[in-house]
């Protein structure tokens, strides 16, 4: 998307990362960031957009969607910064994760897809954020991050389709049919993975039985109790 600036995409400028967006040390570039990532997968049509962007504002998150991660791995220098905001540790950490990708998971050696998960581990080192979409549940840990798959009968989400982009029932049908492929297709090429494979996700939410709201609560409600799951158990260092 190079055409498109990062005002245009109204996208967050980098802020210094807090510290205590990671624990471990200099020598310790394996340990897991302290604070929760969400990554929100969907089927298209599935009201992934809006359900993600409520959850980002119940929780006072940021949202990073498809276009502004697409964005982040290709503009080197809005990259760079993000990546310059963080503590020396998570830097580490950032590249230690990549490394682990390339080797473990058979990450696809494409650069943009490099660019692109280098990204995602380097918001997910702060933690806090939202990201929907570009394989982002596929490349943080699953400790520190809740992964979460949006679906919904075909005929919903056809019919959302149409009505979000204005488009007739048959434009709206095929554009649901190449967004599904389109995405099936990306998992399976770049993280040798399949997005029908649900033991994969925290949470599964059917948005159509459900709606918006219920969707919000129940992605809320998981993200708490997996950051406090999270946290170490302090009164294991206390004395018997």
């Amino acid at each position: 998307m190079p055409d498109r600036t990062a005002e245009e995409l109204d996208l967050p400028r980098p802020t210094a990362a807090p510290l205590h967006g990671y624990r471990g040390s200099p020598d310790a570039a394996g340990e897991l960031p302290k604070n929760l990532s969400i990554a929100i997968s969907r089927d298209a049509g599935a009201r992934g957009e809006p359900v993600a962007r409520r959850v980002a504002d119940r929780l006072g998150w940021q949202l990073f969607n498809q276009d502004l991660l697409e964005y982040i791995a290709q503009e080197g220098s809005f990259r760079q910064n993000v990546l310059d905001e963080l503590p020396v540790p998570a830097v580490e950490w950032v590249e230690h994760q990549l490394r682990e990708l390339q080797k473990k998971q058979n990450l696809s050696n494409n650069p943009s897809i490099v660019q692109l998960a280098r990204a995602v581990l380097a918001l997910g080192a702060q933690g806090e954020v939202v990201l929907l979409g570009r394989g982002a549940g596929y490349i943080l840990p699953e400790r520190s991050t809740l992964h979460v798959r949006l679906v919904a009968p075909l005929g919903d989400r056809v019919a959302f389709t149409a009505q979000w982009l204005r488009l007739t029932d048959e434009e709206a049908a095929e554009e649901v049919r190449q967004r599904d492929q389109r995405r099936t297709d990306f998992v399976s090429t770049h993280f040798h993975r399949k997005t029908s494979d649900l033991q994969q996700y925290d949470l599964v939410l059917n948005s159509s039985r459900l709606g918006e709201e219920m969707c919000t609560d129940l992605i809320v409600q998981a993200a708490k109790a997996k950051a406090f799951a999270m946290q170490p158990d302090e009164s294991a260092d206390e004395p018997a």
